[in-house]
This record gives structure tokens, C-alpha cells and sequence, in this order.
């Protein structure tokens, strides 16, 4: 992993700021949590994923790190 490829990566969730996305997130031992939202904010070791709760309509946030994004531990699409 190197320091081009974390710049990458967050450049690249930085330009979709506002766009809806797909998450897949490996919370370790065989869970796997897929949703969707949108990419509300970067900072520079994170991003915030705004997800609506579709049975009470209440929305939260959802953090991310970039290194997991490097790592394969999140995976995200644009939808």
C-alpha cells in the first residue's frame, strides 16, 4: 500500500461527494453488511456515508477509512 494509492483513493471519494454509492463493509468473521447511501464528507483519514433507515425513514451516518477502501474490506459502487 502505497501513499499514491491512498491519494488515489481519496480523490476519488472526494470527486463523488453527493452521489449515491453502494457499500459492501467484511465486518470480519463471514459478516458482511451491504447498503447504500451518500458520501456526505471526506476528512483526511475518513469519509461519512449518510444511510436512510427505510421502515422508520431516520437517517445515520456511517464512517470509512480510506485504508479500508485500499484493503478490499469496503467495497464501493456508484448507483
Amino acid at each position: 500500500m502505497s501513499q499514491t494509492d491512498l491519494n488515489r483513493v481519496k480523490s476519488s471519494v472526494g470527486k463523488n461527494i453527493g452521489n449515491k454509492v453502494k457499500i459492501r463493509a467484511n465486518r470480519g468473521r463471514h459478516k458482511i453488511d451491504v447498503t447504500e447511501g451518500i458520501i456526505c464528507q471526506t476528512y483526511p483519514s475518513i469519509f461519512l456515508i449518510q444511510v436512510e433507515n427505510k421502515v422508520d425513514k431516520t437517517i445515520h451516518t456511517i464512517s470509512f477509512s480510506y485504508t479500508d477502501v485500499l484493503t478490499k474490506d469496503v467495497q464501493m459502487q456508484l448507483i
